[in-house]
């Protein structure tokens, strides 16, 4: 069984904004492969079903981005599920928008979702890393960046994005993580 987490926070105001860029993944995912909402347990929004034959269950946290790991510790203590078959979909101001990065495990890098989840149940996960790119502003704060909404044009890209890794997700279940970038990041 594999977990996959997407990072946001909830609330109308918080949608389509660059720090939610995990929950809008985690949708595509869930509308693409006809994961079913299985109700709101674990401080988060639950969904299960199959991807590529792998059991999986998809989780939304509802508890703000500074509190992920509370969510996915207890869904991952419930399902007795591996860190190994954890994969966290996050934003990252470290890469521009378009690109992607895989790893397994890692810092934080001053991202409080991934800080709370290292926390909770330590470093070694899957981590895919969604570029969102750093404020052409030097002196901005990079909180009022992440939680600023994406332009028009920059959601045509994520959708563009999200499809495509949506579509090449079975790779990263199946441990083909190098077929995986090297079709996502041509």
């Amino acid at each position: 069984m594999h977990l996959i987490v997407g990072l946001g926070n909830i609330g109308r105001e918080y949608e389509k904004t660059r720090h939610n860029f995990g929950f809008l993944l985690l949708d595509r995912i869930i509308d693409d492969h006809a994961l079913k909402l299985q109700g709101k347990k674990f401080k988060s929004e639950v969904f299960s079903g199959e991807i590529d034959g792998k059991k999986i269950i998809a989780l939304k946290p509802h508890t703000f981005m500074n509190l992920s790991g509370v969510a996915v510790s207890e869904a991952k203590n419930f399902y007795k599920i591996e860190n190994k078959n954890i994969v966290v979909l996050h934003d990252d101001i470290d890469l521009i928008l378009g690109r992607i990065k895989l790893k397994n495990g890692g810092g934080h890098a001053g991202h409080n979702g991934l800080k709370s989840l290292d926390e909770a149940i330590g470093k070694n996960y899957m981590r895919l890393r969604l570029g969102v790119g750093r404020p052409e502003n030097k002196n901005s704060e990079i909180s009022d960046y992440v939680l600023k909404k994406f332009s028009k044009e920059e959601l045509v890209l994520v959708e563009e994005i999200n499809a495509k890794i949506s579509k090449l997700f079975p790779k990263i279940l199946t441990g083909k993580t190098d077929e995986f970038l090297n079709k996502i990041n041509l």
